[in-house]
């Protein structure tokens, strides 16, 4: 049986890097970067002990960043006149 801990940090891993995908697509540079960024901000934290302020703490702040990601980040894509046009991300 997997503990409690470890499915909920790859609960939250798997959040950040949908909101990534959902937010970036169409931009591969950042899909890749920030790909690259979650999981290594992940592996810092793979010693913690389960159940453990930091840990909290860093389930807390994985969460954070996925609502960040997924609503105060936005894309702009360059029109065929060269001006930028924003898409609404759906969710």
């Amino acid at each position: 049986m997997v503990p409690a801990a470890a499915v909920e940090g790859l609960a939250a891993y798997r959040a950040v890097l949908r909101a990534a995908r959902r937010t970036f697509s169409g931009d591969q540079l950042m899909l890749t970067e920030s790909a690259v960024e979650i999981r290594r901000r992940f592996e810092d934290h793979r010693g913690l002990a389960p159940g453990s302020d930091d840990a909290a703490r860093a389930l807390s702040e994985a969460r954070e960043a996925a609502h960040f990601i997924t609503n105060m980040i936005v894309q702009a894509q360059r029109s065929p006149s060269g001006s930028f046009a924003l898409e609404e991300h759906k969710h």
